[in-house]
């Protein structure tokens, strides 16, 4: 077994639909959070367009991550051994690979972000609701709208910090960024990096 199918087809079709729709929602929600970046709204045509669409498209985001989401949660459970993972942090940060647990499908750090993500784009979509004119927040008090406005905030810069990491993860570990663009990885990156992940693809080999 020389290449491995790390992620199927419309798991990477996924994935990059989500990151386009990020992408937008960053830009065009940085554009209305400060004036002096109002200058990004010509992404989507101009301040109009992109307050009515900046929802629709955090809706589709939402949606397309909850689809991933539903595939993929039962490999991202933070177990015992993922927990002992994140403690050795500094041996991750080394390199020290051998000293960590043997990771599955996803290590400690991937099942971590997961979860960081998914609870931000929850409260994105409950608080970008609430703030949703002109169909939602006329009919919520202004004391709730304001609580909203700040939870947003709080919640996309949380999942901005996270699409950081992950990215800068992907970049600083050599394959992973193949394994999203073709879906394989090679035997040797699999054994390297997700020990435990192969050795169980190896057993169900005939």
């Amino acid at each position: 077994m020389t290449q491995v199918e790390r992620y199927r087809a419309r798991e990477r079709i996924n994935h990059w639909a989500i990151a386009l729709c990020f992408v937008l929602l960053a830009l065009s929600g940085l554009a209305l959070f400060h004036p002096s970046l109002f200058f990004l709204t010509h992404l989507l045509g101009g301040g109009v367009w992109t307050r009515i669409l900046h929802p629709f498209i955090g809706v589709l985001m939402f949606a397309l991550f909850a689809a991933l989401a539903l595939r993929l949660w039962h490999a991202n459970w933070i177990t015992a051994l993922d927990r002992q993972w994140l403690k050795q942090w500094q041996d991750v940060l080394a390199g020290r690979k051998e000293r960590l647990p043997d990771a599955g499908r996803f290590n400690g750090g991937q099942k971590l972000l997961f979860w960081v993500m998914a609870g931000s784009m929850l409260i994105l979509l409950l608080t970008g609701i609430g703030l949703w004119r002109p169909y939602f927040a006329p009919l919520l008090p202004i004391t709730l709208v304001r609580w909203a406005a700040l939870l947003h905030s709080a919640a996309a810069v949380v999942l901005i910090l996270g699409i950081v990491v992950h990215v800068y993860a992907a970049f600083w570990v050599k394959g992973t960024l193949d394994a999203m663009l073709g879906g394989k990885v090679s035997a040797a990156w699999a054994r390297k990096h997700h020990r435990a992940w192969y050795q169980s693809l190896q057993d169900r080999q005939p």
